[in-house]
């Protein structure tokens, strides 16, 4: 059972969370926006949900770090020192929130000795807050879930996001001819709907660490398995911004082993 801290911790996580909703869902589609000098896209919702999780969780937990891909301005890598810390996504799915498409999550991962063992996603397009970890279960809104257990075949749905490296384009293609692709925009919740059992598995290659954390105990939680094809991020030693990109596939273990197979890993 999780002890007294997580307990606490994990109820704070949500609350700190749902009470950013209305916030999301109110700018959706109309919050301005502009292009940071990493090629990516930031609006004043991301700051302002970063500030407002940042600031409620460490009046409740001052001895934690906390991480925010959006509030951490450091030029170099910042050692992870504390027991407990915190790696936050306030927007993962920015560009389809700037221009009106639901697919996007508030993404909220909980460490412990570097490694993530509490996640909480607020999925804007179903409205659902998926939550969990390995010893607290795993809901999706009022639903307990789970991977899914499906023998692979052409139905099989994968979550594949297209890859900025493009030498690892054919990866769809044979993606294509042994199942189904579903690419949705946000990592995050790729990764969050293999754990409550809506996508079969996923491989992705252009995730950063804030992008999977907090769905990674997610998955570990409904009997799945993330599997990486670069250095593991995790435990994680150091928070950076300019840290390479993860290429990883997740899902069932029979579907981890389908994905390994279909890439020729």
């Amino acid at each position: 059972m999780p002890s007294s801290e997580l307990n606490a911790r994990s109820e704070a996580a949500r609350a700190a969370v749902l009470a950013q909703t209305d916030l999301l869902h109110r700018e959706f589609g109309r919050a301005e926006s502009h292009w940071k000098s990493d090629g990516s896209r930031v609006t004043a919702v991301d700051m302002s949900i970063s500030e407002s999780i940042v600031g409620r969780l460490q009046a409740l937990f001052p001895e934690d770090q906390f991480f925010s891909e959006e509030l951490t301005e450091a030029p170099e890598p910042l050692p992870v020192t504390a027991r407990y810390s915190w790696v936050l996504d306030p927007i993962d799915g920015t560009n389809n929130y700037a221009m009106g498409i639901a697919h996007c999550a508030i993404s909220l991962a909980l460490v412990e000795h570097g490694q993530p063992v509490y996640g909480v996603i607020y999925d804007l397009a179903r409205r659902s807050l998926m939550h969990g970890g390995p010893g607290f279960g795993l809901y999706d809104g009022e639903r307990v879930a789970t991977v899914r257990t499906a023998e692979p075949g052409p139905q099989t749905m994968i979550g594949f996001h297209s890859p900025m490296d493009k030498r690892h384009a054919g990866d769809a293609e044979r993606i294509v001819r042994a199942s189904k692709i579903r690419s949705l925009g946000s990592s995050t919740l790729h990764l969050a709907y293999v754990a409550v059992g809506i996508l079969d598995g996923t491989i992705d290659h252009n995730v950063k660490i804030w992008d999977i954390a907090a769905a990674i105990p997610l998955v570990q939680a409904g009997g799945g398995e993330v599997h990486f094809l670069t250095p593991s991020p995790v435990p994680l030693r150091e928070f950076d911004l300019k840290m390479g990109r993860i290429f990883y596939l997740a899902g069932s273990p029979a579907m981890c082993r389908h994905l390994h197979m279909i890439l020729g890993q």
